[in-house]
């Protein structure tokens, strides 16, 4: 994908999930991230989530937008529901916006999967 259409689909995005939640502020790459692990966490708990849990639900997110790319494996849930992955290659990008911009296209990928159904 070139950069200029990664930009724009990430856009269209945002602006679908601000949409989707009723918001009119776009959400940024973290909350995004958030959004995703809650979604496959498929549950909210009643309480607030720690500033552990939200690490976890966003490690989750990770996890789950790269499962298809062969860098994890879904093994199953705990016995509290939290699914869990176990890492299968080495996540060879470095640099942090590196990272990002490899994620925003999993992101992207995701939500289009998501807004089709």
């Amino acid at each position: 994908m070139e950069y200029w259409e990664r930009d724009f689909k990430w856009l269209e995005t945002k602006h679908k999930i601000a949409e989707s939640l009723g918001k009119s502020d776009l959400p940024d790459f973290y909350t995004i991230l958030f959004l995703i692990g809650l979604q496959e966490l498929g549950a909210v708990p009643e309480d607030k989530f720690t500033k552990e849990e939200k690490q976890d639900l966003m490690h989750i997110a990770i996890c789950a937008l790269l499962e298809p790319e062969g860098y994890f494996e879904y093994v199953g849930q705990d016995q509290d529901g939290w699914p869990h992955w176990n890492q299968v290659k080495t996540f060879a990008i470095k640099g942090i916006e590196e990272q990002e911009e490899f994620l925003k296209e999993k992101v992207i990928r995701y939500f289009d999967q998501v807004f089709a159904n």
